[in-house]
């Protein structure tokens, strides 16, 4: 699977739409769109009490089925079903192929109006780390009555820790379930059965691509496997790979900034490396941020959205034309009368061809459909110029096919039934080779060229697993055309064998064999959710051309070296990391470290150990070895160096222990680290003493006595702010702190009777804690001990108490909790305003106060603020409620990640005032003026769209005063509603959709019994594909058409409306477009009786205008939402 729940810490199960890319990522795990399949989770239950299972009266069977493939049926019988007071509800365990299983099921729905049943290993808690196991499996409420209603759904998954329990979670109605009329429920019980097969699991992770088959995988990045059978498929092109190589590139592009120099990065890589190869190098080349790789998107709109970058890119160069040269085909577009004699023909270009998989059973029962002639007559004549109306065929056929023949299945479809994308998972076969010449070249047309032999063999198969929703992606591929195919599945390559890459791919049900006759079962039958998506052919007579040599001739010799290099510090990486059993890393901090970073990088404790000094030392080593080593470093020698242990303590401080005994140091590196740190961790962390004499030089040091302790000392500066480290002192434990003040005055640089105050740290996570020091006590008294930190300062005085920061306590308290938040303005939420220091502690009125200081505002609640979402790298959709979180920090989380960014806009009314009001965002569009004006309009919740219109009429400027208005719901330029005027305005949701006022023209107001209101949009077509892909643009418009009135009549009028130039509007085309699919009009064309009487419900049947989308974009955008949840794919450099 893509994803799993563990990535983001959370494992839930929900049916509502998630508002949020986090749970969209999650989205991508089911692997069936209808039934939500996915593992079952507890965290919907409120707090975290276990769940209490009780027992059933229940009857359970196992029939075991097979021994070679371990199945089995298991029967549940729920007694009582109607008394359950359970929330959730397991079976018994039974055992099928040798682990242990047991059925789940919420008899009141896991927090959705369905039975929710899974199948659970029932031993996870007990097992080994890593463990896995792969079944198929089917769950089944039996209909008792009739059979054939029995509910069964089937699906399969790799069961792990994070993983252990898959299923649905609307399995079927709960009203259905408990209705005894319907058959499930009889005497109060229903039976449950469970058909489960268990498959075996190859170990993923010991595998050696590079040496099992010569080549290597691709990493995912989350959800990017989409993108890696794509890229696997495109690189053993050798062609394709070679016109990349051969794009221009220098040695100062770097490849996250150039499409053409990630690409012959990548491709390089997986040429000559031994690993799977990482792509966020090109992802971030597309300008693509880390939630866009965490989408997954299509691979047909990646590969057109690739080809047509690449393309752009390849101009004016070497390789200019390879794409098209390539991929590019052509077919036409034809209307041919029948009784006389005209024919209209129309050429097309595509990059790749859509076939249908619905009701054909095979690629070439597809093809026939392609070019399957349409006859227009009857109601459905053609009007051909000259000749009026005439019976006609309209058809597509071939003038070429490409070298490399790019085939998209249409797996998926709309189900105008159930309103929804569903996925088709029928039987569809395809050849090894294909033969498009075939029945003497019926697809194609008259003037193609004949001499060419449409030949096809097959070169790659790209593969989904799962369901509408999400999946999972991966490629078989057979790069030099032998009889060798290989499985790509992100960074795994294995062998395989013709079945596996074509027939197992053809989808359908599987039937697992019947091998006990002994019991009389009904064979289990899976439908397989693994089905071929994409399909690529290379023709016969180009393959020598196609499948070339690639070697580093081809490679530019600054990409060679550049990533030579890279390699080479790989392969160091990796030989330390292979070596690192021999090594300890030392990492010793000395009091010039502790000093440099005490009040920059560091306040509390003492150093961070990732930036002092590293010695990579064999453990072996003799111990005073290493300190020669130290001696030859830093000028210090053996005989005055004293090392100390660190340890970490029960408080989560960090700090010097012990020294290291002589006995110790006679020890080997590795013999120390042991002693240092039991765990298996190759570090060893010391602290270096070195005692200075009057003259600054180094001395031997002292025999250190169980009386003696090694305090460290900060110094504060309430006036400047600043803690600074000035060194480390011995102190006897019976002494008094008042005995060392003279020596830390000399330290601190004060007058030898300063009076000063002592504090000591003692620790700063969850909370500071930071203790005044009496100094009547002693050492011991107050508890200290070796590597204990005290700060001190100058005593309290009038001065100390005008600081913000008076003592080390408060100064401690608000280096923890202070907070660099960057504030952008809602409307530019990708630059940074402003930033401020406030702290985590800080509650609403803080921060709204300190934004109002900053941009000069009297009144602090005007200012709405709105949180960052971590995922999205955007704002959340919702702004934070006045006063609605109590600090700071509660701003800034976003689930289990912390942000620095708030989005800030300021208000006209405050914000209490506002949150009892409704804020809607209404483009008004003037009747006769091409302009638009954007208006804010409050009203009560509780008012109606007729008020929003009286409250517009005040604001705009009207063709007359007694024009009427309406308000439009448009998205992606279409025209969904017009709203009734008493409608409530409490639940128009502006920020998906785009709200459009204007005039209602007089035309519209007295339409007569037999005109036509009909929807007008804009439209281009997508000239790469094959069918017709519709893209709608610019604002769509209402028009009244009369019964009788022509295409020509009624463009004359169109014009006039749009006031566009007569040079301009020859080229445009006029088409009737219904679902998608554009019928193109002649000017005589009557057009009242294609159109339905309704128009409000009929956005997807229009007028459309299809020309070059020109104008400059509006501000206020088709679609206004702060972030989409299913963003196209978009590759920005």
């Amino acid at each position: 699977m893509e994803l799993n729940p563990i990535f983001l810490g959370l494992r839930f199960v929900n049916t509502v739409d998630f508002p949020d890319p986090s749970f969209h990522f999650y989205l991508c795990l089911q692997q069936e769109d209808e039934e939500m399949l996915v593992p079952h989770s507890d965290f919907v239950v409120e707090g975290p009490q276990p769940m209490e299972v009780v027992p059933a009266e229940t009857s359970n069977t196992a029939e075991v089925q097979s021994d070679d493939t371990p199945s089995a049926r298991f029967t549940w019988t729920i007694d009582n079903f109607t008394r359950l007071n359970n929330k959730k509800l397991y079976s018994e365990t039974f055992n099928i192929g040798g682990y242990k299983w047991r059925v789940l099921i919420f008899p009141k729905g896991n927090n959705v109006d369905q039975l929710s049943m899974y199948l659970d290993v029932a031993d996870f808690a007990n097992l080994p780390y890593g463990w896995n196991r792969y079944a198929q499996f089917s769950l089944a409420v039996i209909n008792q009555i009739h059979n054939k209603f029995t509910i069964k759904k089937d699906t399969q998954h790799q069961f792990n820790a994070r993983e252990s329990d898959w299923g649905f979670t609307s399995f079927m109605p709960l009203s259905d379930l408990y209705d005894p009329s319907r058959g499930y429920l009889v005497n109060d019980s229903i039976l449950i059965e469970a058909d489960v097969a268990v498959r075996k699991v190859a170990d993923y992770f010991s595998h050696d691509s590079k040496k099992e088959t010569g080549y290597v995988g691709l990493k995912n990045q989350g959800a990017t496997c989409y993108m890696n059978s794509l890229l696997q498929t495109l690189y053993h092109i050798p062609y394709f790979r070679k016109a990349v190589y051969h794009m221009p590139t220098t040695e100062n592009d770097m490849p996250s900034g150039s499409i053409p120099l990630a690409l012959q990065s990548l491709f390089y890589k997986l040429q000559y490396s031994e690993t799977s190869v990482a792509t966020k190098e090109l992802t971030k080349s597309f300008g693509w941020d880390t939630y866009d790789s965490f989408m997954q998107h299509d691979v047909q709109e990646l590969n057109r959205v690739l080809s047509e970058k690449l393309e752009d890119k390849m101009k004016g160069t070497v390789v200019e034309g390879t794409i098209q040269q390539l991929f590019e085909g052509h077919h036409m577009n034809y209307i041919e009368c029948i009784n006389v004699e005209y024919k209209s023909t129309r050429k097309e270009s595509f990059y790749d061809l859509q076939l249908d998989v619905k009701g054909c059973k095979d690629v070439y029962a597809s093809f026939d459909k392609y070019v399957e002639v349409e006859r227009l007559e009857g109601d459905n004549k053609y009007h051909a110029e000259q000749f009026g109306l005439q019976d006609a065929r309209k058809g597509v056929l071939f003038l070429d096919f490409p070298p490399v023949l790019q085939l998209q299945l249409k797996r998926f479809e709309y189900d105008f039934m159930r309103d929804t994308m569903v996925k088709i998972n029928d039987r569809y076969e395809f050849p090894l080779q294909l033969d498009l010449d075939r029945d003497n070249g019926k697809y194609l047309a008259p003037e193609a060229d004949r001499s060419i032999r449409n030949l096809y063999t097959l070169h790659s198969v790209l593969v989904h697993s799962g369901g509408v929703h999400g999946g999972h992606y991966y490629a078989y591929i057979r790069p030099t055309l032998s009889d060798q195919w290989y499985k790509f599945d992100d960074e795994r390559v294995t062998k395989e064998d013709l079945k596996k890459a074509l027939e197992e791919q053809f989808g359908g049900e599987e039937e697992l064999p019947q091998t006990n006759p002994g019991f009389n079962n009904s064979p289990f039958k899976f439908t397989k959710y693994s089905n071929a998506y994409m399909l690529v052919y290379i023709r016969e007579t180009d393959k020598d051309k196609i499948i070339c040599n690639v070697d580093e001739k081809d490679i530019a010799e600054h990409l060679r070296v550049r990533l030579k290099k890279e390699q080479e510090e790989k392969e160091l990486k990796k030989k330390e990391k292979s070596e690192a059993h021999l090594y300890t890393v030392i990492k010793v901090a000395r009091d010039e470290d502790i000093r440099m970073q005490i009040g920059t990088d560091v306040y509390f404790d003492l150093v961070d150990h990732e930036k002092v000094r590293h010695f990579r030392i064999q453990k072996q080593l003799p111990f005073n070895t290493f300190k020669e080593e130290i001696a030859k470093e830093y000028g210090i020698p053996v005989q005055f160096q004293r090392f100390w242990l660190w340890a970490k303590r029960q408080n989560h401080t960090y700090r010097p222990n012990r020294p290291l005994t002589p006995q110790e140091e006679a020890q080997s590196v590795g013999q120390v680290r042991e002693v240092s740190n039991k765990a298996n961790n190759a570090e060893l962390k010391l602290f270096l003493e070195v005692e200075l004499g009057p003259d600054l030089h180094p001395i031997p040091p002292s025999l250190k006595t169980k009386e003696e302790i090694l305090l460290f000392f900060k110094l504060y500066d309430p006036l400047k702010e600043e803690l600074r480290y000035v060194g480390h002192l011995f102190v006897k434990a019976s002494a008094k702190p008042t005995e060392i003040l003279p020596k830390l005055n000399e330290l601190a640089g004060f007058a030898p009777d300063e009076e000063i105050s002592l504090f000591e740290e003692i620790k700063f996570e969850p909370n500071v804690l930071c203790e005044h020091i009496d100094m009547k006590l002693t050492f011991r008294s107050c508890q200290l001990e070796d590597g204990d930190i005290i700060s001190f300062q100058k005593s309290h005085g009038e001065s100390n108490e005008q600081c913000r920061y008076p003592d080390v306590p408060s100064f401690l308290e608000y280096v923890h909790n202070r907070q660099v938040v960057h504030f952008r303005s809602l409307e530019k939420p990708k630059e940074d305003e402003f930033c401020l220091e406030l702290s985590k502690l800080h509650n609403y009125d803080d921060i709204v106060d300190r934004v109002a200081q900053q941009l000069s505002l009297d009144n602090p609640a005007k200012i709405r603020l709105t949180s960052h979402n971590c995922y999205s790298q955007q704002p959340k959709p919702q702004p934070i409620k006045y006063r609605g979180v109590e600090h700071l920090s509660d701003m800034l989380v976003h689930y289990n990640q912390t942000s620095d960014i708030l989005y800030f806009e300021v208000m006209d009314i405050p914000l209490p005032e506002l949150q009892g009001l409704k804020t809607l965002k209404v483009a008004f569009h003037h009747l006769t003026k091409d302009e638009v004006a954007v208006h804010i309009i409050r009203l009560p919740k509780q008012s109606t769209v007729g008020d929003v219109i009286n409250e517009l009429r005040t604001k705009v400027e009207l063709s007359h005063p007694n024009a009427e208005l309406r308000l439009l719901e448009v998205f992606y330029h279409k025209i969904y509603k017009v709203f009734p005027t008493n409608e409530k305005i409490e639940n128009i949701n502006d920020q998906y959709w785009t709200l459009r006022a204007e005039e209602i023209p007089e035309e519209e107001k007295n339409i007569a019994a037999h005109d036509r209101l009909i929807h007008v949009y804009h439209f281009i077509r997508d000239t790469t594909q094959s069918q017709a892909q519709i893209q709608n643009f610019g604002d769509p418009f209402f028009l009244v058409i009369q019964e009788s009135e022509t295409l020509g009549e009624i463009k004359l009028r169109v014009q006039k409306k749009l006031q566009v130039p007569d040079e301009e509007f020859s080229k445009w085309k006029f088409a009737f477009i219904s679902l998608g699919r554009p019928e193109y009009l002649q000017d005589s064309d009557t057009l009242s009786n294609r159109f339905q009487r309704n128009v409000y419900g009929a956005w997807e049947q229009y007028l459309g205008l299809e020309h070059a989308d020109t104008a400059p974009k509006r501000s206020y955008a088709a679609n206004q939402n702060r972030h989409t949840y299913e963003k196209p794919v978009k590759i920005y450099n």
